[in-house]
């Protein structure tokens, strides 16, 4: 969680990043050996769209309850109904930027993601700063912050649209969207928006994806033109995007491509994420 006001270095070249991806991470510490941060030079994210929020399952990853983190008991709520908070927000970057988050999937300090002790992974938040009266919705994602009197850490873009980069914690209030007042994720069934309905649905095979499911963004003949759409889409996305060489009828392209994605309901979101952002229409591929 980012707490300097200062742009800090770069994270040392060739680190390992790790997380395990059913637990919360844990919070930040000198013991570390890694402070954490925005990017070296500055970014302008004010433009990035917030996320459309969609009714998607609670499954079992990151869902433990009750679970503890530096003696503290934590129990996962069971709905999102009512929540309602004010308290501190944070932000955290390039520490935790490519690991994995509390529910499995990548951090990718560009988009617009949070994480929260409490609610549900998925969720949807509506998050006001209280001192200039920006607000954003941001996709919950991620366990903490574990640090007294802070309620929610944002992402990079999302703690920048709402104009506390510099200052690294702010006055917000956090309102979750009921989910039942949200559209379904293509793909995805209707069920009760709770902790137990997730787990039964996550065991359920039927809304599980081959392994090595992809979405390709594209296949471009430049590999300068194919980092531009990957730059672009890994800014809207929280799955890892890559470009992979490939020789077809004696001509190199570069593909694009997001993933692997292991839900039905994950991929729609995501592919839907794409298309809302004019970034084209991701096609399924398996590899």
């Amino acid at each position: 969680m980012f707490q300097s006001k200062k742009w800090l270095l770069p994270i040392l070249a060739g680190m390992i990043l790790t997380a395990c991806g059913g637990q919360p991470r844990k919070p930040a510490t000198p013991a570390d050996g890694v402070k954490d941060s925005g990017p070296p030079t500055p970014v302008d994210m004010r433009s990035v769209s917030d996320p459309v929020p969609v009714r998607e399952p609670i499954g079992k990853a990151g869902n433990k309850s009750p679970y503890v983190v530096n003696g503290v008991r934590y129990r996962v709520r069971g709905d999102v109904k009512g929540y309602s908070e004010k308290g501190q927000a944070s932000w955290y970057g390039t520490k935790f930027h490519g690991r994995r988050t509390a529910n499995g999937e990548v951090y990718n300090m560009y988009a617009m993601s949070a994480a929260h002790k409490t609610l549900p992974l998925p969720s949807y938040a509506r998050v006001t700063n209280l001192d200039n009266g920006r607000s954003v919705v941001v996709r919950v994602n991620d366990r903490g912050p574990f640090v007294p009197g802070r309620i929610i850490d944002l992402s990079y873009t999302a703690a920048q649209k709402l104009g506390y980069i510099d200052k690294g914690v702010a006055r917000v209030e956090v309102v979750a969207l009921d989910p039942e007042t949200l559209p379904v994720a293509a793909g995805a069934p209707i069920v009760e928006n709770n902790v137990a309905a997730g787990d039964k649905l996550a065991e359920d095979a039927s809304f599980k994806l081959p392994a090595n499911t992809f979405l390709q963004v594209g296949a471009y003949g430049s590999p300068d033109k194919a980092d531009k759409v990957r730059s672009q889409v890994s800014a809207v996305v929280d799955y890892p995007v890559s470009i992979s060489r490939v020789i077809v009828g004696g001509k190199t392209l570069f593909r694009v491509r997001i993933g692997p994605i292991a839900q039905q309901q994950v991929l729609a979101a995501v592919r839907e994420s794409v298309r809302q952002h004019s970034l084209g229409l991701p096609q399924v591929v398996y590899d």
